[in-house]
């Protein structure tokens, strides 16, 4: 796996993520427990929140729908965070990881290593031999 250098622009992503879970959600109940932050290739950053139920999305989906809907479409870097969890992070689960893989190839991925320490890396190093779509 290969492992990029977390620099301060990470960590003030990580900030953001932090910032959108602590927001006042109300009746403080289990639906809103994932924060996550995308930055873009401009510098702009989007963040989500998980939105649980029946059918509920994760942070990433909505981190990610909040910057294509905002019209970009080169992202950088994303990471999801949880208060409970080591150093903050969560890695993203299986169905964000192929989301991220189709959207956006070259993102890269704040997460824990097996260590607890802070790593980034890419999503193809998360996602080995990825479903890619076959188009005849």
């Amino acid at each position: 796996m290969k492992k990029y250098t977390v620099t301060n622009s990470d960590r003030e992503l990580i900030e953001a993520a932090l910032g959108v879970l602590r927001q006042d959600f109300g009746d403080k109940s289990h639906y809103h427990t994932v924060g996550a932050a995308v930055r873009c290739s401009n510098g702009k950053i989007y963040v989500g929140i998980n939105c649980d139920g029946i059918h509920g999305s994760c942070a990433e989906f909505i981190a990610i729908g909040a910057a294509i809907s905002a019209g970009e479409r080169e992202a950088e870097t994303i990471v999801a965070v949880h208060e409970g969890a080591p150093n903050k992070l969560v890695p993203p689960c299986g169905n964000c990881r192929q989301m991220l893989f189709e959207y956006f190839p070259e993102i890269k991925v704040i997460l824990n290593d097996e260590k607890s320490v802070v790593i980034k890396t890419g999503i193809k190093d998360l996602l080995p031999l990825a479903y890619v779509e076959i188009i005849d």
